[in-house]
């Protein structure tokens, strides 16, 4: 057994502290004006870092192989919640993504992430037989075993993430769980034919979901020319890059933003990228980036040098899923990407992505100590 890894473990404590003391300048003037208090949202945030990091601690003292256990169980507790919401969740603009107990609402479908990642994980170092190097090679009782006992399995539970989360609807979380757990399935050494069909079947997917939804196909066509509706459907991707483009090098300075105060839209939770752009600058931007693909590779270490596959294959994910993520908030935020709605991780408002990624984060610690 070995110490947590000190480095990754600093490399979160810069993400979720900048993050913090950013959104508190940031939410202080939506605050003062929605309720008379400067510290409305910020306490709200502390709160949920404060649970987060009682989770992170229980989670790095779990012994992995119960999480392994209880994979499964997480999984479907998970998705009946999810179903739940249909009944006694809160519509928000025609979307039934949260759940409100007293003055605390959550999004379940945010820690979703996490278990279809631990459940994934655990079946996959179950059921898939050591088969040496991934390649072309044929063996008929081989490949049916992959395809029935891992493949089907690996498509089930896809199915069954996305028939929830699009009748939510909420494309965007299922964007980002499916290539996540696309990550882990390559990762785990799966035949190359499996990844590349679950891809094309997934691309297909997702040119229907665009094709049949106004306002889906409207985010597409704004990616496509910037200038398409500017005072419509395209005004928080001007605003955007408004707001990235005025703060030059150095940026105004920490609590200088203009686009904050009603300029653009989400400022607070999507496009807070922008916001840290135009107050920081390309210096500011570029230290969070650098710190992005500093968590990627020490990530990627710890499950280098897990000692078990459910662990390396955990570790891969977890990584993947919060580095991909802040990669999409990211590309999306300065035009690179459609808008997909995804919170920055560590930076954006919002309760319960930041505590499943504190929960992520635990794990990992666990991973690399126990490695």
């Amino acid at each position: 057994m070995r110490h947590i890894n000190y480095y990754f473990l600093s490399v979160v404590i810069i993400l979720a502290v900048f993050g913090t003391l950013f959104l508190s300048t940031l939410s202080s003037v939506s605050s003062l004006n929605l309720f008379g208090n400067t510290n409305y949202y910020l306490i709200r945030h502390l709160v949920r870092i404060a649970i987060g990091l009682v989770l992170c601690f229980i989670f790095l003292k779990l012994p992995l192989y119960f999480l392994k256990k209880i994979a499964l169980v997480a999984l479907i507790a998970n998705l009946v919640i999810l179903i739940a919401v249909f009944f006694v969740g809160e519509n928000f603009g025609g979307a039934f993504r949260w759940i409100s107990i007293g003055d605390i609402t959550f999004q379940p479908a945010e820690f979703l992430k996490i278990t279809s990642i631990l459940y994934l994980s655990a079946l996959l170092s179950n059921k898939l037989k050591e088969t040496g190097r991934r390649g072309w090679s044929f063996s008929i009782k081989k490949s049916y075993y992959n395809f029935v006992h891992v493949f089907l399995p690996f498509l089930a539970l896809l199915a069954a993430i996305s028939v929830i989360l699009i009748l939510q609807p909420d494309i965007s979380t299922l964007g980002i769980i499916t290539i996540t757990l696309l990550a882990v399935y390559f990762a785990a050494g799966t035949p190359l034919w499996h990844t590349i069909a679950t891809v094309l079947a997934g691309i297909g997917g997702a040119a229907l979901l665009v094709y049949f939804k106004q306002y889906r196909f409207d985010r597409f066509l704004v990616f496509l020319n910037p200038d398409t509706a500017p005072l419509g459907i395209g005004w928080q991707i001007k605003q955007s890059l408004i707001a990235i483009g005025s703060g030059g090098i150095f940026g105004k300075g920490l609590g200088m933003s203009a686009q904050k105060f009603g300029f653009l839209p989400e400022a607070m939770s999507d496009s807070v990228f922008a916001i840290l752009g135009e107050e920081t600058g390309i210096i500011g931007t570029t230290g969070l980036i650098l710190l992005f693909i500093l968590f990627l590779w020490l990530g990627i270490k710890i499950a280098r040098k897990a000692n078990d596959k459910f662990s390396k294959l955990t570790a891969v994910g977890i990584t993947f899923l919060i580095t991909f993520q802040a990669f999409l908030n990211i590309t999306s935020t300065i035009g690179l990407f459609p808008i997909s709605g995804l919170p920055l991780p560590f930076f954006s408002y919002g309760g319960s992505h930041i505590i499943a990624e504190l929960i992520g984060v635990g794990i990992l610690l666990n991973i690399s100590k126990n490695g």
